[in-house]
C-alpha cells in the first residue's frame, strides 16, 4: 500500500483546534499502523504560525498562509487548497467534523472524486484497508465500514481521541496558494463571541448541563454559580435550548456538540440517547434527577435522586464554604 495518510487541520486564531491535534493524534497512530508516511495540510489565516503547533504531532506539516480568509467562510478555498496538495495515491484523508469540517469534506469528496465516512470515532488498520469505526444508537452498536477501491475521506468525531503529541516535532513546509475556491466567496458579516464560559465547551474539564427539569432560562442562573465555583462552563440538552432558554451554542448531543469533560454534572436531565452520545465518553458523571427511572441513572456514576434546585444550592453552599476555608 502506497501513498500518505493525510490529515487536515483547522485554524482559528492562528491555532490548529483542538479536534486537529486529535485527528492528528488519529492519523499518526493510523500511518504507523499501516507503514505509510503522515502529512498534516493547515490552510487559513495563520496557518505558518499554527503549523509549529500541529506539527508537535505529525511528522510533516504542509501550511498555506491565505491572510483574507479571515473574513470569508474557509470551507470551499480550504478544500480547494488541501485537494491540489494531494497525490494521487494518497488516502485515507482525516477531516474533524466539526461544522467547517464537514464542508471541507463534502467539497474535497467532489473535488477529488473520493467517498465519504462520517462521524468515526476510530479509524483502524487491516488487511484490506483502513477501517472506520463509529458507533450508532448511543453507543449500544458499533459499525466497521471501510472503501471499496482506493481509501476516501472520513470525518472524525470530537472527542473521540486523547491528543498526545509525537515523541519528537515534525517539520513545517510552507506552501504557496495555488487553487481556486469553489463557487464565489461567501463574507463574514458578523462574528459573534460565546461569553458565557471562559472555557469552550469542548474544551472544558467540568461540564454542568441543564435539562428540561431547570424549568425556565432564570433556572440556569444556578448552572452558571456552580460551573464558576467548580472552574467549568454551562452545557444543555436539546430540550432546554429548543425552549429558547439558553443558546445552541450550548448543546450537547447528537446535534450539539461532544464534550469529554473530566466530571460531568448533569441537573434536570433525562439522559436520553441523543443527549448520551455528546457526553458518554466523560471520565465521571453525576446527575440529579427526580426520576429515579431516567436513563442517564443507568450510566451515571453518581445519580441522586432529588429536586435539583435543593440539591445545587447544598452544593452552591458547600464550595463556597470550602473556597472561603481555602480547602478547594
Amino acid at each position: 500500500m502506497s501513498g500518505r495518510v493525510v490529515v487536515v487541520g483547522e485554524v482559528v486564531d492562528g491555532r490548529p483546534t483542538r479536534l486537529s491535534t486529535e485527528v492528528a493524534t488519529l492519523g499518526r497512530r493510523l500511518g504507523e499502523a499501516l507503514g505509510r508516511p503522515v502529512v498534516g495540510v493547515l490552510v487559513g489565516a495563520g496557518a505558518g504560525e499554527a503549523g509549529a503547533s500541529l506539527a508537535a504531532y505529525l511528522p510533516e506539516v504542509l501550511t498555506v498562509e491565505l491572510p483574507d480568509l479571515a473574513d470569508l467562510a474557509p470551507a470551499p478555498r480550504v478544500a480547494a487548497e488541501t485537494a491540489a496538495l494531494v497525490e494521487p495515491e494518497d488516502g485515507p484523508i482525516l477531516v474533524g467534523a466539526s461544522p467547517d469540517g464537514r464542508d471541507v469534506a463534502g467539497a474535497l469528496s467532489v473535488l477529488l472524486d473520493r467517498p465519504v465516512l462520517a462521524n468515526a470515532v476510530a479509524v483502524e488498520a487491516g488487511p484490506e484497508g483502513p477501517t472506520a469505526v463509529k458507533t450508532i444508537f448511543g453507543g449500544k452498536l458499533v459499525v466497521r465500514s471501510r472503501f471499496v477501491g482506493p481509501p476516501g475521506i472520513v470525518t472524525v468525531r470530537p472527542s473521540s481521541v486523547d491528543a498526545a503529541p509525537a515523541d519528537a516535532p515534525g517539520r513545517v513546509v510552507a506552501r504557496t496558494a495555488t487553487a481556486v475556491a469553489l463557487g464565489p466567496p461567501v463574507r463574514r458579516l458578523e462574528r459573534i463571541l460565546e461569553t458565557a464560559g471562559e472555557v469552550p465547551l469542548e474544551e472544558a474539564a467540568v461540564v454542568v448541563v441543564g435539562g428540561r427539569g431547570v424549568g425556565g432560562a432564570e433556572g440556569f442562573a444556578l448552572l452558571e454559580e456552580l460551573a464558576a465555583l467548580l472552574g467549568g462552563t454551562v452545557g444543555a440538552t436539546r430540550a432546554a435550548v429548543d425552549a429558547g432558554w439558553i443558546g445552541y451554542a450550548r448543546q450537547i448531543g447528537q446535534t450539539g456538540k461532544v464534550v469529554k469533560p473530566r466530571l460531568y454534572l448533569g441537573l434536570g436531565v433525562s439522559g436520553a440517547i441523543q443527549h448520551k452520545v455528546g457526553m458518554q465518553t466523560a471520565e465521571t458523571i453525576v446527575a440529579v434527577n427526580r426520576d429515579p427511572d431516567a436513563p442517564l441513572a443507568e450510566y451515571a456514576d453518581l445519580y441522586v435522586v432529588g429536586d435539583l434546585f435543593e440539591v445545587g444550592r447544598a452544593l452552591v453552599a458547600e464550595l463556597r464554604r470550602r473556597r472561603d476555608a481555602g480547602t478547594t
